[in-house]
């Protein structure tokens, strides 16, 4: 909250209280400090200067549309068979990524390098059940009724119809919606995680949804993003959306990221962020020392926070030199939320390069089955998830014609 801008004098000093009932393990009183919390943030008064307010808010699409120029490419033809292998690939490389990062999720750079060494494989063995695509999936329940039509209202139906539980701005998000609070209400009432990264971690199925069309990628992306979030959060989402839907008609992973950095509003917080770990890349030799500039500079942020992931993914795809391996080493090694980071990048990869970009050693431990606790997902493939991503686009495409 402080971050956006507010004073949270009050709240902050009820941590020592709250520090103390954890340790004496007392729930009673923990449970009502944090109701106490709550009340005093969603109660705060701005700060009168703070660097946050001299930024403009995006909290209508139509705002955000004005203030940009979109990349225009060639239709993309969806049913062509190397749509679906782009979308398979893109899925798989997701899972891939998100399988390494979990493992080493919360980490800062120099940690992951004291107890893991440089991480060219899995350090532990994978798995495909990881919370980040929940939301990806209801989102492609939502789109497979309503095509391109999908709003937030239907998308956030979706989520508590499937999701049982969430975290952070996603848990805020799915009690507000079952009482009512639809969005994009639900994304910024009572949530001060809603500039986290939970609608960055999951750009990736909006823009595979939109191949080649990063206008309607960055709409679908905003219906999805303003169900939890608001503002800044949502512009994270939008600028991993473009990127893959750009990845379809370009194969360097520096042109794709500086053409999404420039779909973003000069305005905006956000674009500050991902400008200025450009512009480190620019000035550096090398990844490590863009990444700790830009880890310094945003070290007050929550390593869930959309601001530091968002950095640590343009200096990976600046570096990387359009390998997969050394993408997924560089995103790893820089820390912070790696799964939500790696997933979505590694995703361009797949949808550039296809299958053939994977070493083996990555995709041999992933099995086809996909493991979830959404309802009616509780197993299901990968093959299968491509498989109605693919089915929905044509469906969607057919439907405006």
């Amino acid at each position: 909250m402080y971050n956006m801008g507010y004073d949270v004098t009050e709240a902050e000093k009820l941590i020592p209280s709250a520090l103390d009932a954890l340790e004496r393990e007392d729930k009673i009183e923990l449970t009502r400090i944090t109701a106490r919390v709550f009340y005093l943030l969603n109660n705060a008064k701005q700060i009168e200067g703070h660097p946050y307010l001299k930024y403009k808010v995006y909290d209508r699409f139509e705002d955000y549309e004005s203030s940009v120029e979109f990349c225009e490419y060639e239709p993309y033809h969806t049913t062509s068979q190397e749509f679906y292998d782009k979308v398979y690939a893109g899925w798989i490389a997701q899972i891939v990524g998100a399988a390494v990062g979990t493992a080493v999720e919360g980490y800062t750079s120099d940690h992951i390098k004291a107890f893991f060494g440089e991480i060219h494989d899995y350090v532990r063995k994978p798995s495909t059940y990881n919370d980040d695509i929940t939301y990806e999936i209801a989102f492609l329940e939502a789109f497979s009724k309503k095509g391109y039509a999908v709003s937030s209202i239907d998308i956030a139906e979706e989520w508590v119809a499937l999701i049982p539980s969430g975290w952070s701005a996603e848990d805020i998000a799915l009690k507000n919606i079952m009482l009512g609070i639809y969005p994009p209400e639900s994304g910024y009432r009572s949530n001060p995680f809603r500039e986290w990264i939970g609608a960055q971690m999951r750009g990736a199925v909006c823009g595979m949804a939109a191949p080649a069309n990063p206008k309607l990628a960055a709409k679908l992306a905003f219906e999805d993003g303003c169900v939890s979030h608001h503002n800044n959060g949502v512009l994270g989402e939008i600028f991993n959306a473009v990127m893959c839907s750009i990845a379809f008609c370009e194969d360097d992973m520096r042109t794709i990221v500086k053409k999404a950095i420039t779909m973003i509003p000069k305005d905006s917080e956000y674009f500050t962020v991902i400008q200025f770990a450009w512009e480190q890349c620019e000035k550096s030799n090398d990844y490590r020392t863009a990444w700790k500039v830009c880890e310094q500079k945003y070290e007050e942020y929550n390593w869930i926070h959309a601001y530091p992931n968002a950095a640590a993914e343009v200096v990976a795809l600046y570096f990387c030199g359009n390998d997969f391996e050394t993408c997924l080493n560089m995103i790893s090694m820089m820390g912070q939320d790696v799964d939500c980071n790696a997933a979505q990048i590694m995703t361009l990869f797949g949808i550039s390069y296809g299958l053939g970009c994977i070493d083996d050693k990555w995709l041999k431990p992933i099995d086809d089955k996909l493991i979830s606790y959404v309802r009616g997902y509780h197993q299901t493939t990968i093959t299968a998830i491509a498989q109605k991503t693919v089915d929905c686009v044509r469906k969607s495409e057919t439907s405006l014609q």
